[in-house]
């Protein structure tokens, strides 16, 4: 095939508006020709009906027809990407690939590969920012260290986004015209990838006014529908524009909305700048905890059967919907690692087989503060009663009962542990293991 073409690969940025990376694609000389690949290397390691694998999927397939009203198409792949940019190029005469930035290990040495295998043929390589406000050292102490700490990071953040202009957004309306005008490119269908359709649904989601100025009010409230945008899966897969959701956040003037998006970044960047993280505590001495590692007992915290109701119910979110409230997965995590004391990489592997909105940053981050172990965690020493936060969060227990039919049957367990003592004895494991 003569006609050159610029290839602008999709990834976790799955829209047409505001999309850096697409945007800078359609302003060059050449038609843009948009890829997806659904890579072997990560979805071999998923269920056969994952539903996010069926999220991507049905994602992709809109794109395709918003692409098709512009008399072009996306061309879907499958593969490991090395393999499939083998055979791009054998087909299309690709002078650059264009692809907004991913920051995780795996994304980096997938990237990495692709580049050289480029560069041996001459072809360009450009990178975007897109799935951020500011990514990798942007903020960092001013003597150029990263922060460790999310108050002092959040400030740095803060000034330096009232000082830019980094939430202006790209319209590729205008742009469509420049795309590679063909409908008949390679194509795929759910079965062709070997997976079947989930019944797990990603919710849609829902950044109002509303939602956003009354954020702060009702956000720790599982039992509240109205409490959380459910946002998360969107931004993990980039259905939504980050810069959007900034300007929202300001524009309804809610601080708390904006440094949980914050919070996002700072957890990209620590794993950006230590991406041994992902299974080394962040602080090394936590590494020598003795965990219990109990499989009767984790069996018992997958399936919601510990007999601590705000637990179990959360559990059997998670399970049932691949969504569980920020306030009930902190509660779920600590029980995990303080009470029964389970090492946090187990909690972690199993949220990153359930989660909708896993996010490698965030949910390493996140089981890291839970167990003590990471950036500006919760001191090992804090260990939340899973019984006095139904007090606190679900008083009326509306939550738990309709996620625990049985909650006051006999069909419902026994604690598995008494709070008391699972307490004393982390304290003591962790006394132990830390003062070696």
């Amino acid at each position: 095939m003569s006609k050159k073409v610029n290839l602008f690969w999709f990834r976790r940025d799955l829209r047409l508006e505001d999309n850096v990376g697409f945007y800078k694609a359609l302003s060059g000389k050449f038609p843009v020709l948009p890829v997806f690949i659904f890579d072997t290397e990560i979805l071999d390691r998923l269920p056969k009906d994952d539903a996010r694998v069926t999220f991507i999927f049905e994602t992709v397939q809109e794109l395709r027809t918003k692409l098709q009203n512009n008399d072009s198409s996306i061309a879907k792949y499958q593969g490991k990407p090395v393999e499939v940019f083998k055979q791009i190029i054998s087909d299309f005469e690709v002078q650059n690939v264009i692809t907004n930035r991913d920051y995780e290990p795996y994304a980096l040495k997938r990237d990495t590969e692709i580049e050289e295998l480029l560069s041996e043929k001459d072809i360009g390589f450009y990178t975007f920012k897109d799935q951020v406000i500011f990514e990798k050292d942007e903020v960092v102490k001013d003597d150029g260290d990263p922060y460790v700490v999310y108050t002092p990071y959040s400030k740095k953040w803060l000034e330096k986004f009232k000082a830019s202009k980094h939430a202006k957004t790209h319209d590729t309306s205008e742009k469509l015209k420049n795309l590679y005008p063909h409908s008949r490119l390679p194509n795929l269908t759910l079965g062709d990838l070997g997976f079947k359709k989930s019944a797990i649904e990603v919710a849609p989601y829902d950044i109002s006014e509303k939602t956003i100025e009354h954020y702060q009010n009702i956000r720790n409230f599982p039992a509240n529908p109205e409490g959380t945008s459910h946002i998360s899966p969107h931004l993990r897969f980039g259905t939504v524009s980050i810069r959007s959701l900034v300007k929202k956040a300001i524009e309804a003037k809610n601080n708390t909305y904006l440094k949980e998006l914050v919070w996002r970044e700072f957890f990209m960047q620590i794993l950006w700048h230590f991406p041994e993280t992902v299974d080394k505590a962040f602080k090394p001495k936590y590494d020598r905890m003795e965990w219990r590692n109990n499989e009767e007992e984790f069996e018992a915290w997958k399936e919601g059967k510990t007999g601590y109701p705000f637990v179990d119910a959360g559990m059997r979110q998670l399970n049932e919907t691949g969504y569980m409230h920020n306030r009930v997965r902190m509660i779920v995590a600590s029980f995990l690692c303080k009470h029964l004391l389970i090492d946090w990489r187990w909690g972690e592997a199993y949220f990153a087989e359930k989660l909708l909105d896993y996010e490698q940053s965030s949910n390493v981050g996140n089981w890291q503060w839970a167990a003590g172990s990471g950036v500006d965690a919760a001191p090992y020493f804090r260990i939340f009663n899973p019984t006095t936060q139904i007090e606190k969060f679900d008083k009326e227990q509306e939550y738990i009962t309709s996620w625990i039919p049985e909650i006051d049957t006999k069909k419902y367990p026994d604690p598995i542990v008494n709070h008391k003592d699972a307490r004393e004895r982390c304290l003591e494991r962790y006394k132990s293991a830390l003062n070696n």
